[in-house]
């Protein structure tokens, strides 16, 4: 199951400050001054402006908590976007700021730091603070939103599922309906999923709303083998947003399965480029390995763990693709240590499917078995969870159970991976086909 990252539950407090800009800059210079200035607003991306705005606010009312918890939650955004973790800590100061001037019934405060817990990893203290949050107000919208971001990761998909609807109730908007679609996938209601990121379109305006619904409407039909309609989404979106690193992962994706290698290659690197992020190091990694390019590919895999270091610094752990990439590059203590320590913290399943193939690359596939079971068993198994599921399968001597899980991975997608499809497909020829 792809990792969906989602729709940042804090972009109320950004809109407001954004709404607010037009009222705080016409307070603050004269008309004269003041076309120039929304100009200039206009001119930066709309993130960047809140946090401007909120930063000029505060020079002029230090003492507003609201404002403080809005800041917070824009950094946390800032971090997403920018893939800078400098922006945590920036958030972290900004929301104990908030709560310092107002202590007790600062619920946005509180939402902002379970976002924040998200963003780090932390999901238990995310689901703890959004949970403190709404029973301080629990017409709450986004902290229904953090709330549902955390159970998820934790693997409470019933309860996540509550909450979601719960956050569509009190405000149906681009968090809520991208949520959702989330939600949707995950139980394997596809038509759901795409009817829901359709829903959040059509309320965006452009820019970075647009931008991210293309990214994942591309991402499910990438998910199908419909590399068309996610041709599609991709160039649609970047008409919206130029450049958006995640709608050029998705079209490098595309490239790449087409076999246009110099554009891929082009593609995966303008990506790594602007948004240095591990996971997408490892894509870029990977392609390039397939490519028989394995200088290169050492190149990006060698940069990982430095990134890695920067996260972990500013308070992200994500040991999850610490066992992923161990376990694909013969490091299986290093595997299993990492993805126990990620299930340790949650139960989901993404950390079934790391659990499964890091037991597998350490040759333990008994133990390894139960945990790839579980990670395709919600309804919305990706085709990497059911290839891993099949190996493990033909492992332990199951092998019609691992003739349809790989024929299943393949139908799913056949392109889900430049190194691990072409694997596929070696190994049901080698069990006999498909059943």
């Amino acid at each position: 199951m792809r990792r969906r990252t989602a729709v940042s539950a804090v972009v109320a407090g950004v809109i407001f400050l954004l709404v607010s800009a037009a009222g705080f800059y016409t307070v603050f210079v004269d008309r004269g001054a003041e076309a120039r200035e929304q100009q200039a607003v206009a001119e930066v991306d709309p993130l960047t402006a809140s946090i401007e705005v909120a930063q000029q606010r505060l020079q002029e009312v230090p003492g507003d908590y609201t404002t403080w918890a809005q800041l917070g939650s824009a950094y946390v955004e800032q971090a997403r976007v920018t893939a800078d973790p400098s922006f945590y800590d920036k958030a972290d100061g900004a929301l104990q700021e908030s709560l310092i001037r107002r202590p007790e019934g600062n619920d946005t405060a509180l939402t902002g730091q379970g976002a924040l817990a998200n963003a780090r990893h932390d999901f238990a203290a995310a689901a703890d603070l959004a949970t403190r949050a709404l029973a301080i107000n629990s017409y709450n919208a986004t902290a229904w939103g953090v709330l549902t971001d955390a159970r998820t990761q934790l693997g409470d998909y019933p309860g996540a599922t509550e909450a979601v609807q719960r956050m569509l109730e009190l405000k149906p908007g681009l968090a809520s309906f991208t949520r959702a679609s989330y939600d949707a996938e995950l139980h394997g209601d596809l038509a759901g999923a795409r009817s829901a990121l359709e829903q959040a379109l059509d309320i965006t305006q452009g820019g970075a709303g647009e931008a991210y619904c293309r990214t994942y409407l591309g991402a499910l039909a990438f998910a199908t083998g419909d590399l068309e309609g996610a041709a599609e989404q991709y160039t649609a979106g970047l008409k919206a947003r130029p450049s958006d690193p995640a709608l050029l992962l998705g079209r490098a994706r595309v490239l790449a399965a087409r076999g246009e290698e110099t554009a891929a290659i082009e593609t995966f690197q303008a990506v790594v480029n602007a948004q240095p992020l591990p996971e997408y190091l490892v894509e870029f990694g990977a392609y390039l390995e397939s490519q028989g390019r394995a200088a290169d590919a050492e190149q990006q895999f060698a940069l990982v763990e430095t990134v890695r270091r920067l996260f972990v610094a500013s308070g992200v752990t994500d040991d999850l693709s610490t066992a992923l990439f161990a376990a694909d590059h013969g490091d299986p203590a290093v595997a299993v240590a990492a993805a126990q320590a990620e299930f340790d913290r949650r139960q989901n399943i993404d950390s079934h499917d790391a659990m499964a193939w890091a037991l597998h690359s350490a040759g333990r596939d008994a133990e390894a078995l139960p945990h790839a079971q579980q990670a395709t068993a919600l309804g919305g198994a990706s085709a990497l969870f059911l290839y891993h599921r099949g190996v493990i399968e033909a492992a332990v001597g199951q092998i019609d159970q691992a003739r349809a899980s790989l024929a299943e991975a393949l139908d799913t997608n056949p392109d889900f991976s430049p190194l691990h499809a072409p694997r596929a497909e070696g190994l049901l020829e080698s069990l006999g086909g498909r059943p």
